[in-house]
């Protein structure tokens, strides 16, 4: 429920004189999928080529040249419906969606009309305000379709011409499409995000906004609380990136707002956002289906998918993200917060578990804490991936057994870490190496320490003695001090509680 009185925030319910409305969005998305050639020819499919090098006759839409489809760009949106629960059709067909436009040379696209190959859906988002050791709100969007189609040249726009490159013509493209069923532009993010995350482990895309991998279109319109009729929605474009599609569609609510509150009328529309600005202007009438003609097209025939084609792909579909954080949160009992480092990235979950797999699931949160710390600040700090690092699942549990058996200790283990890091070493040859294995204690020596400390602190021993156990923590330290950080902790922590215990 929005009203433009007071307005202080992207989408936030807030309370005026004037009627309150509700926003009703709709996302489509279209998302460039990794091939090696393109959509309908076996031109190569990139980015960051010299302009028009990417081309061919079929692309340029010569005389006599036809189509041939790309098996492996219908694999990917099968795998994406499959990732987001749509139906996948048994026959889908292609269609030629005509419109006049410099960036088509055919002057029509290749798309998929009233047969997309998939159907319904639903992309799971979550909401804002997550607790810290619990998942937060969670929300399914409904989608309308996923359809596969090609991708248009993109025109570069200067003071007196305007130039046109051609070698995004022809990329597979894939369009989703949501049901009107966002209501702010914090869903609208939230969406965004997850199904980003969604098409990028599922290894479909890149999703790289910025090389135009993936862009959205957000419909957007008002109407008063209560009412079920949809309002007038204006199409939003050029939303390139998914913070700017956040500010878009925050931006629009308030114009569509103020429209109505000053008796003015909601045209549909195309709208151009400019998010440096934060402002839009219109570009044009909003096309209707019609306005496209589509028709069958002549030169491709349909294309039939059987059980076996869609029982193979989803055996190549990864856990889904939420799926696997609730499954981190249950069986390993991690904080909210680590799985939420962990999952959005699938690299590092696969890393997490192949970890635990060696060092064991008792030890999954030294396990993840050690990643989480220790591992993404050195790589953040080297400025490299994943990928290039040298430190092995083996090493990272062989460092927490170092540390379970006192071999090392805590501080020194994260010298050994770095060390590990840089050279791909194992953390005992380094613990040798550097002096940094913990020295043994004389237990004679070890238990003067002890009694020391217990006669240094009598508040502490006094509490511990009446069953306050993390009082011992204070008679720790000086031990420890005495002993300058080489004493066992674990044999320390022992013998404290065997001498207060004869007291």
């Amino acid at each position: 429920m929005l009203t433009s009185k007071h307005m202080t925030g992207m989408g936030n319910i807030l309370k005026s004189d004037m009627p309150t409305y509700e926003a009703v969005i709709g996302l489509e998305v279209h998302v460039q999928i990794r091939t090696n050639s393109k959509m309908f020819t076996r031109v190569a499919a990139g980015y960051g080529q010299p302009e028009n090098t990417l081309t061919d006759p079929v692309v340029l839409a010569l005389p006599g040249a036809l189509p041939v489809m790309n098996k492996k760009a219908l694999d990917a949106v099968i795998k994406a419906g499959l990732m987001l629960n749509c139906e996948i059709a048994s026959v889908c067909k292609w269609d030629r969606k005509n419109y006049f436009y410099p960036d088509s040379p055919k002057n029509y696209q290749i798309s998929q009309y009233d047969q997309p190959i998939c159907v319904g859906g639903e992309v799971e988002i979550e909401l804002p305000g997550s607790a810290r050791n619990i998942m937060g709100e969670h929300k399914v969007i409904p989608l309308t379709r996923i359809h596969l189609e090609e991708d248009v040249g993109k025109l570069n726009h200067g003071t007196h011409e305007s130039l046109v490159d051609y070698n995004r013509a022809g990329t597979p493209l894939m369009e989703i499409v949501s049901e009107p069923a966002l209501h702010s532009a914090d869903e609208a993010y939230a969406f965004l995000t997850a199904m980003r995350a969604v098409i990028v482990q599922g290894d479909i895309s890149d999703c790289d906004m910025e090389k135009g991998q993936m862009r959205c279109d957000a419909n957007i319109s008002i109407r008063p609380v209560g009412q079920q009729e949809l309002g007038t929605k204006v199409e939003l474009k050029n939303l390139n990136s998914i913070s700017y599609v956040r500010d878009g569609i925050a931006h629009e609510i308030k114009r569509q707002i103020a429209v109505m509150e000053s008796g003015g009328t909601i045209v549909q529309e195309t709208r151009d956002f400019d998010g440096t600005t934060g402002a839009s202007q219109s570009l044009r009438s909003k096309e209707m289906a019609h306005d496209y003609r589509y028709f069958p097209d002549p030169d491709l025939m349909p294309v039939k998918v059987d059980e076996d084609w869609k029982r193979r792909i989803k055996s190549t579909c990864p856990e889904m993200l939420f799926d696997r954080q609730r499954r981190f949160l249950k069986d390993y009992q991690l904080p909210y917060t680590i799985t939420s480092v962990l999952v959005w990235d699938r690299c590092w979950a696969d890393y997490f578990e192949a970890t635990v797999k060696v060092a064991g699931t008792s030890k999954a949160q030294a396990v993840a804490n050690w990643i989480v710390n220790d591992f993404l600040r050195e790589l953040g700090a080297s400025k490299t991936t994943l990928a290039d690092a040298k430190i092995r699942p083996s090493q990272i549990a062989e460092l927490i057994g170092l540390i379970d058996t006192g071999t090392v200790l805590t501080n020194a283990a994260k010298e050994i870490f770095s060390e590990m890091f840089k050279t791909g070493d194992s953390p005992a040859a380094i613990a040798d190496r550097m002096g940094l294995k913990a020295q043994p204690t004389d237990t004679g020596e070890l238990e003067q320490w002890c009694r020391d400390a217990i006669r240094g602190n009598p508040k502490a021993s006094t509490e511990f003695k009446e069953g306050k156990d993390g009082a011992i923590n204070a008679l720790k330290g000086p031990v420890m001090k005495a002993s300058r950080g080489k004493a066992n902790p674990k044999l320390v922590d022992e013998t404290l509680r065997r001498l207060l215990a004869e007291m």
